[in-house]
């Protein structure tokens, strides 16, 4: 998508293509199109240099809860700025915002989460789990506890340890990833996966067999973690069929095996809870965050464990005489006065109880597609959603995804003015800014409505459907 000019100066769209490498983006056919050039921001709406609106129905990536628009956060960030701009965390040293933040979040995580670090993305602290939990068997005297079990269709970040959690095949195909102690179990998508006639909670069931099995054909003196997201978010918005987290945790306990809680597009409201983990009754032995913690105005995520986990590798590191981990940006406290500032704003104007008001409008007027012939299914929780494209409804037949009926959608919504974005099996994903309102619902809904239409229009003409 080519672009004139921003400031009548600069061909920004073909500076990009000269100079700039785009994540996830097929970076030869981005040669030609060129970028969508955005410019700026204002409430749940961003505008290209042509002055044109989009609605952003993906909050950006998940993660603009506030919006784009909060003066607040900027005022937060400046007078950090002003006050003390960096400081680091190495070797016992901190800004006193850092530790504010570090005490907020402890006292709104579940509990018995009580020690807390910080990174600077979902990636960062997944990647960073991955090594406590190694340390922490270390410290314990179980050095053969390693492997990580993750499953199909996970997304927790694209570094090398994160990347081989992720179950995606553009995140590994090419990278030589996964590396080795990482396994992978199955896909909790019932809609999809299920056999005839099985029920949520007979899949479950299913399920837990499945990494039963799993951990006991690895070794359960070699199996150290399962990851999981409480709604699984870039592999299809999929949520846990019924009585899944509650029959995977009790095989977790039964192996002495950690629950890591990749809470990273979940957290701070995105479904209706402040945490995952209380709508579907996980209780984590290490939770990852991130997004909407600064509402995405800094990079900032974080890292909590159990009490037990901190006493092993603390007094590892006695032994060793140093936790040799962490990074340059760690607790930022920039990033940390702006995250500070956020949940502030989250609490003083009951973004959640606004959430769950909003949510039913949200959720019943993407179900009012169910009966498009296109549309298989509806599924989400909160302001998190998707809409699963199908060949055919019965018999179940899901497009050949070369045929890209879900990237066409997607560019006829960014005609229509509303950012959607696509993720695995032509499914089409909804997480707008948790500020929006129904009338803002009301028009992506309406938005989708006709690059829907426009999409059955040119599967019809290609002969993919009747």
């Amino acid at each position: 998508m080519t672009q004139p000019a921003v400031d009548g100066a600069k061909d920004w769209s073909a500076i990009d293509r000269a100079v700039y490498v785009h994540s996830s983006t097929n970076l030869q056919q981005h040669l030609v199109d060129g970028p969508m050039v955005l410019t700026r921001g204002e409430g749940v709406r961003v505008f290209d240099g042509d002055g044109k609106a989009y609605i952003e129905a993906m909050s950006g990536l998940w993660c603009a809860g506030l919006g784009f628009s909060e003066k607040r956060l900027a005022d937060a960030a400046y007078k950090q700025m002003t006050t003390l701009p960096y400081y680091h965390n190495f070797q016992g040293k901190t800004a006193d915002v850092t530790i504010e933040l570090a005490e907020r979040l402890v006292a709104l995580a579940p509990k018995p989460l009580t020690k807390i670090m910080f990174a600077s993305s979902g990636s960062e602290a997944n990647d960073t789990a991955i090594k406590l939990v190694w340390y922490y068997n270390n410290a314990r005297g179980k050095p053969a506890k390693k492997k990580i079990i993750s499953r199909e269709q996970a997304y927790h970040g694209v570094t090398i340890a994160a990347g081989s959690l992720t179950r995606l095949k553009a995140i590994y195909d090419g990278f030589d990833l996964p590396i080795d102690r990482i396994r992978h179990v199955g896909c909790p998508h019932h809609y999809k996966l299920a056999q005839d006639g099985e029920s949520e909670e007979q899949f479950a069931t299913r399920l837990a067999d499945e990494l039963d099995a799993k951990i006991r054909e690895e070794g359960p003196d070699t199996v150290a973690a399962f990851i999981a997201e409480p709604i699984m978010g870039a592999g299809g918005v999929i949520v846990p069929p019924a009585t899944y987290f509650e029959k995977i945790q009790r095989v977790l306990k039964t192996h002495d095996v950690l629950l890591i809680c990749d809470e990273v597009i979940t957290g701070f409201g995105r479904i209706g809870t402040m945490f995952g983990a209380e709508k579907f009754g996980i209780a984590p032995d290490i939770m990852t965050l991130g997004k909407q913690m600064t509402s995405a105005y800094a990079p900032m995520s974080a890292i909590l464990m159990r009490e037990s986990i901190f006493e092993s590798i603390a007094a590892e590191s006695g032994k060793r005489g140093t936790f040799g981990h962490g990074y340059t940006y760690s607790g930022h406290p920039v990033s940390a006065a702006v995250a500070l500032e956020t949940l502030r704003i989250y609490e003083e104007r009951d973004i959640l109880g606004h959430v769950n008001r909003i949510t039913p409008t949200f959720q019943s007027l993407l179900e009012s597609y169910s009966n498009h012939p296109l549309v298989g299914e509806v599924r989400g929780e909160g302001l998190l959603a998707a809409v699963q494209l199908v060949q055919s409804k019965s018999p179940k037949k899901f497009f050949d995804t070369t045929a890209g009926l879900a990237k066409y959608l997607v560019a006829r919504g960014h005609e229509h003015g509303v950012i959607l974005r696509v993720l695995q099996n032509d499914a089409v994903a909804f997480a707008p800014p948790l500020i929006s309102t129904e009338d803002d619902l009301k028009q992506i809904a309406d938005l989708f409505g006709r690059a829907l239409d426009d999409t059955l229009k040119v599967a019809r003409e290609r002969g993919l459907v009747n």
